[in-house]
């Protein structure tokens, strides 16, 4: 019986709230915070609708630490579990080290006024939240997140060794917008839009942007072309998968979509940069993302799979072998259940799942850790059994 905190009332959060209010036995007390007070109002109105129960909310500004710390303080959770911006990882770390909480997020910190994202800010907390004697779990998402345990689990008990990482990310739903992000338009356009990134043979390669792309026959969804971009579990990975020579990962977009992106980019709007405009000062990218409909909003009428999943390769008794871990999402069907699109219902169950583990001493220990140091079964079984079946397929 424990108290959770959620910073954050995005779609993530709504999914996330929904979870944990679902399962009584371990999240006894739930309590919902954002800047918005409305949209925590919102997910509310909905937990008490669908899951028949009530959930404390309140107001919260996650750069402010000294204002995390009053309301940690006031609530007194066993933990806090940041679904709010990648900008605010480390107040809201710096946070919990001062009120002694323990921390989970689903992304590492990115800084707002540079388009990259690495766990070089994070991990250095580690000696910190080992001597405060708490735990931070970091990426509990799908990517980073699941697809951290699938290579974990597939290291344990499917290869004896490892050669070749390659996560697919598809998308293959329709939303019926012209164009749209699935997750929070600012965080998604800086990283598909900044330079692409993989690890080979002991050093990291770059290159142009959407430079590379590749297709594949993704589970449920069919033939989709990928593009290679840099994500944060790479950089994970590669500490934990012993033995690994190439790690890349890859994200589906359609035709008209680019399109849209390239026309953006030509014309200065997805810049960080601020710009003069009528005596004031703004960022395009900010100004961008007031004008493209909220994620949280795209559920209702998305049709459609996503389809997400490690392609792994290495040997097993002295043989090649070659597998897809995998997990298929339905948008509509996430939609009954909890009220949101399947990218936030993927990235929010995972959260659940990765609470779970902490708050019921599965996963434990002092200091900072990603998901793929931990038991992978325990958190596969539960995944399943929370709305995210998983399925390895011979290649």
């Amino acid at each position: 019986m424990s108290k959770v905190l959620i910073i954050g009332a995005g779609g993530v959060g709504g999914v996330v709230t929904h979870k944990c209010a679902d399962d009584r036995e371990t999240f006894s007390e739930v309590v919902l915070a954002s800047r918005t007070l409305s949209r925590c109002e919102n997910i509310q109105r909905q937990v008490r609708e669908l899951r028949g129960r009530e959930i404390e909310i309140a107001q919260v500004d996650a750069d402010d630490v000294a204002q995390t710390v009053a309301l940690i303080k006031r609530v007194q959770p066993d933990l806090l579990i940041n679904v709010a911006l990648p900008y605010q990882d480390l107040p809201l770390m710096d946070a919990c080290l001062e009120a002694g909480v323990d921390y989970l997020d689903t992304a590492n910190y990115e800084p707002p006024d540079e388009a990259k994202f690495e766990y070089k800010w994070q991990w250095a907390y580690r000696e910190r939240f080992q001597s405060a004697g708490i735990m931070g779990l970091l990426g509990s998402g799908f990517d980073p997140g699941v697809t951290n345990v699938f290579c974990a689990y597939a290291q344990k008990n499917l290869f004896d060794e490892i050669d070749y990482i390659d996560i697919l990310d598809c998308n293959g739903g329709d939303h019926g917008r012209p164009f749209a992000t699935n997750f929070n338009p600012e965080i998604n356009i800086r990283e598909i839009t900044q330079r692409g990134r993989y690890w080979e043979s002991g050093e990291w390669v770059e290159i142009d942007a959407m430079s590379q792309s590749r297709m594949f026959d993704f589970p449920a969804v069919g033939e989709r072309k990928a593009y290679l971009l840099y994500h944060e579990e790479l950089e994970s990975l590669v500490k934990h998968i012993d033995g690994l020579k190439r790690i890349r990962f890859w994200m589906t977009f359609g035709d008209e979509y680019i399109t849209h992106l390239r026309v953006l980019q030509n014309v200065g709007m997805t810049g960080i940069e601020p710009i003069e405009f009528q005596g004031r000062e703004i960022v395009p990218i900010q100004f961008l993302k007031a004008l493209l409909p909220d994620p949280s909003t795209l559920g209702e009428n998305y049709k459609g799979k996503t389809s997400i999943g490690c392609l792994i390769e290495g040997r097993k008794d002295g043989r090649p072998r070659k597998v897809f871990i995998y997990n298929v999402c339905d948008h509509e069907e996430t939609w009954k259940e909890v009220r949101a699109q399947a990218v936030s219902y993927t990235t929010g169950v995972p959260t659940m799942v990765g609470a779970k583990m902490m708050l019921t001493g599965k996963w434990r220990g002092n200091g900072v850790f990603n998901v793929e140091e931990f038991e992978p079964e325990l958190f596969l079984e539960e995944l399943a059994a929370r709305g995210l079946p998983w399925h390895v397929k011979e290649m």
